[in-house]
Order: C-alpha cells, then structure tokens, then sequence
C-alpha cells in the first residue's frame, strides 16, 4: 500500500471516528417530557451511561431505575426500544437534544406521543421551584376519576424538603413509582417505564385536602382527582374480590407453553404440590412486578414442593404475537416457570371464560392459591409492588407465611395416613 493509500485509509478511519462521536447519546442525567393531547406534560428523568462499548439507559422514577438496552444511533436517527409493553421512541438527535415520537403499539392501532429530551438536567419539573407550602406526607384516601368509573384508592406520599414520591394503590395493583415535588401548594407527580405514562397534578389546602387535581395518562386521558388526609385509609380485602363459584373446589386449564408444548394443571409436575396460578400480561406493569417477586419466591420454595405457573392474556390471540412479548418477560426476569399462551385477550370477559371456575376477574394481576390436594384455597386480586413500600412488604411476608402453612398442612394430612 503508498502513502497516499495510507493516509486515505487513515483519514476514512478518522472520519468514521468523529461520525460515531457525534452520534452518540451524551452521557449524564437527561429530563425527557411526552406532550399529551391537551398539551399537559409527562416529564421523567433518565440516565445516559457508556457500557462495554454500548449506549444504554436507566429510566428514573423514585427508587426505580428501570434499565434500557436496546438503544440504537445511527446518524442522527435514534431508536429507543423498550424492553417491556411494546413500546418504543422513534427520534431524531438534534444539537444534542432530543425530539420525535413515543410510540406504544396496541393490538388494532399504534398511538404516537410527542417527546422532546436534553441532556445535562436533572430537574423533573421545575428548575427553580417555590417552596414548600405543606408536607402531604404519610396516607390520604383518593378518589381518581368521576361518576360511576371513580376508584377509590389509597395515596401514601414521603415528601422531603420539596421533593415528593409515593404511589397510589388500587383494589387492582399500584400506580408504581411516582416521583415529583411540591412548589408552593402545588402538587405534582410523574411515572414513565414504557407501559405507565402518567402526570398528577394538584393544589394543597392547608396541608388536609388535595382538590383541583388532574390525572394525565398517554396520550389523550385526563381524569379529575381528589383527597383527603385519612390514616386509616385502606382498600378492601383482595383474597375477597374473586372466587371460585359455587360446587367448585378446583380449577383446572390446558394450554401451551412458549416452546408450544401442552401444560395441563393435571400433569405430573404439579401434583402433591402448592401450586401459585398467576394471571398476567405482558401489557401489565404490576404483573412484571409481580413476576420479579414471584421469581424470587420461586428459587426460594420451589424445593419446598411449590410450582409457580403464568397464564398470560395478550392484547392480542396471535399466537407468534403472544410468544414474542412472552419471551421479552421470560429474558428480562429469568423466569424458570412456565409461561402458558392462553389464546384469549386481555380482556376480563375472555379470561373468565377460560377459567369458567372463577366467579371473575376483576383485575391483573390475579393470583390462585392451590394446595396440595388440588383445592383452590384463596384468590388474590392486583398486586401491591415494591413503589408501595411497606404494603409490598406486609404482602410477600404474608404470602410467605401462607405458604409455609400450606406445605405443613400437607406433611401432617401425610403423616397421619
């Protein structure tokens, strides 16, 4: 090779070099903002990070970092995917900030939201808030919503300084992660991880009541909200919303798994044993929360004599559909259980009619106790996550206790045979 040859090969190197630099993403905190239909804002925090050689991101909510790492740059084009719930951003990279489109595929439709994010800001939704007027911290009973479609729900808050967390917890599951501040009386609280996508906004009155509020969530819902301090807020019993109807003690399924292989409630597996039925979706935040407990849960009992199984009701009864989104939830949590492709939606009508057994479903998750004998011993509705703090804790803990019931329950009807 000449010279010439030599530093053309070279300066082409060069070239590709500056083109990569210029292309990534800067590292450091970004605050990325959805605008919905009414022009309202859903802002959220991420963090930009170089690993082993490839951009990834960690989306903030609270204590969450919800990781992201299909990240995609190519010339100023970039491509978000999000590892969950079949959503993605389509952008383009523009003197170092970011604009284009939150993109959530449903079953019939994709529904766009605009995004616009820039690097090196780590505020939320201020830059230079009032202070704060109030402490809402601790519980309040929420009404979301008006008329015959309001849920009452509980509100836990933490507030420090003016920085504001909290979630709120539904008879279905909890609203996650939400973080935001509080500016004078003003309340605001955000969550985005690729299924939620949610702004609460608010005023304090004299630190008892939260009125005026409006709930964002996508691209077009706006919901009116209010609360009131309680301390003894609290939802109703969820082993008490579903049950098995009357003359059943057992419920029973048949259906395929992710490799398409028949797994039947009947099997070898599954007898002598406790078995947990979790009904989900991959559509579903709160059942991937629920899926990263009973993961755990699990690796703990399974040589106990526990078996875990997933039902899983897509936005869609495509099989090929159902087995994609599946194998997304399978790899992100390591799930060693067996997810089963029901062939019927997500909506609470189907899924009763494949469970005739149950009186209803009322929500995702919806999790089925069975003992040793094969009898269904209690229904749990929704699942309270990790976002809600000590709900979460006095939940697994009591799920535990009623395992380990259960397993001794069985050793001593075996004794005494």
């Amino acid at each position: 090779m000449n010279f010439k040859s030599i530093i053309s090969t070279l300066s082409y190197a060069l070239l590709l070099q500056a083109a990569s630099a210029q292309t990534k993403l800067k590292t450091g905190i970004w605050r990325g903002a959805l605008t919905t239909k009414s022009g309202a804002e859903i802002p959220f925090n991420f963090d930009v990070k170089d690993t082993a050689g490839k951009q990834q991101l960690a989306i903030i909510n609270g204590a969450e970092r919800f990781k992201v790492t299909d990240v995609v740059v190519q010339g100023d084009s970039v491509f978000i995917h999000m590892p969950l719930f079949n959503s993605e951003f389509k952008l383009k990279l523009n003197d170092g900030k970011l604009s284009g489109a939150w993109v959530k595929h449903l079953a019939n439709q994709d529904v766009l939201t605009p995004f616009a994010a820039e690097p090196n800001t780590a505020w939320r939704f201020f830059k230079n808030p009032e202070k704060a007027t109030f402490n809402v911290r601790g519980r309040w009973s929420a009404i979301i919503g008006e008329g015959a479609g309001a849920d009452t729900t509980v509100g836990e808050f933490k507030q420090v300084g003016a920085k504001l967390t909290g979630t709120f917890l539904t008879t279905t599951g909890d609203y996650r992660y939400l973080e935001g501040i509080v500016t004078g009386d003003k309340l605001y609280l955000s969550c985005f991880d690729g299924g939620h996508a949610y702004t609460f906004t608010a005023t304090i009155k004299e630190g008892k009541t939260i009125t005026d509020g409006k709930f964002y969530a996508g691209y077009s819902s706006v919901q009116s909200w209010t609360a009131v301090k309680d301390a003894n807020a609290k939802l109703p019993d969820a082993y008490s919303l579903t049950a098995l109807k009357p003359g059943f003690k057992k419920i029973d399924f048949s259906f395929k798994d992710i490799n398409g292989n028949t797994v039947s409630l009947q099997d070898a597996r599954y007898k002598n044993k406790v078995v947990i039925v979790q009904i989900l979706g991959s559509w579903c935040p709160n059942c991937m929360d629920e899926t990263a407990y009973m993961v755990n849960y699990y690796k703990k009992y399974q040589a106990k004599g526990v078996e875990v199984v997933g039902l899983a009701y897509e936005r869609t009864n495509d099989f090929a559909k159902s087995q994609k989104a599946l194998l997304q939830v399978k790899n992100r949590f390591n799930v060693p259980y067996p997810l089963l492709i029901t062939g019927y939606t997500s909506d609470k009508a189907e899924t009763s009619k494949s469970l005739p057994m149950l009186s209803k479903v009322v929500g995702f998750p919806t999790t089925i106790i069975i003992d040793k004998s094969g009898d269904v011993r209690k229904i749990h509705t929704g699942f309270s996550g990790p976002g809600t703090g000590v709900y979460y804790t006095e939940f697994t803990n009591e799920f535990e206790r009623l395992t380990d019931d259960l397993l001794a329950e069985q050793v001593e009807v075996v004794k005494g045979k």
